[in-house]
């Protein structure tokens, strides 16, 4: 468990989840990384985490499918949700599920640490167990 938060970096590319979770591990996250999404679901059932970075399309379910999961579940878990191909339809979506932030590709690792800093923190506040 990491002082910071726990996040949990589901995308299909193999580059992404290495260079995010690298990144996010270096300033002090504790971070599992998913290249399939049904392995990300299925960790999910086990463990809940302050955050999830998702990309939007995948192979198998997408990252909207996962933020249906969280959001389901009652989760206490807050959703960034990255995307190369988002439209307008898939954004609306995604805030009527309380997404906490969508974000263009390509995004800066720094801009998306400072989303996953303030979602943990908001996540925390929303009552996740320690």
């Amino acid at each position: 468990m990491s002082d910071r938060g726990e996040v949990l970096v589901l995308d299909d590319e193999e580059t992404v989840c290495r260079r995010l979770g690298d990144y996010l591990s270096e300033r002090g996250y504790a971070v599992e990384t998913f290249t399939e999404s049904e392995k990300a679901l299925a960790r999910l059932a086990e463990k809940t985490f302050d955050v999830i970075v998702t990309d939007l399309k995948m192979r198998g379910p997408t990252g909207m499918e996962v933020l249906r999961t969280v959001r389901e579940k009652g989760l206490p878990t807050e959703v960034i949700m990255i995307t190369g191909y988002g439209s307008w339809y898939e954004s609306r979506e995604a805030e009527f599920l309380e997404v906490f932030e969508f974000v263009p590709k390509p995004f800066r690792m720094k801009e998306i640490e400072g989303l996953v800093r303030r979602a943990a923190k908001k996540a925390r506040r929303s009552g996740r167990p320690s």
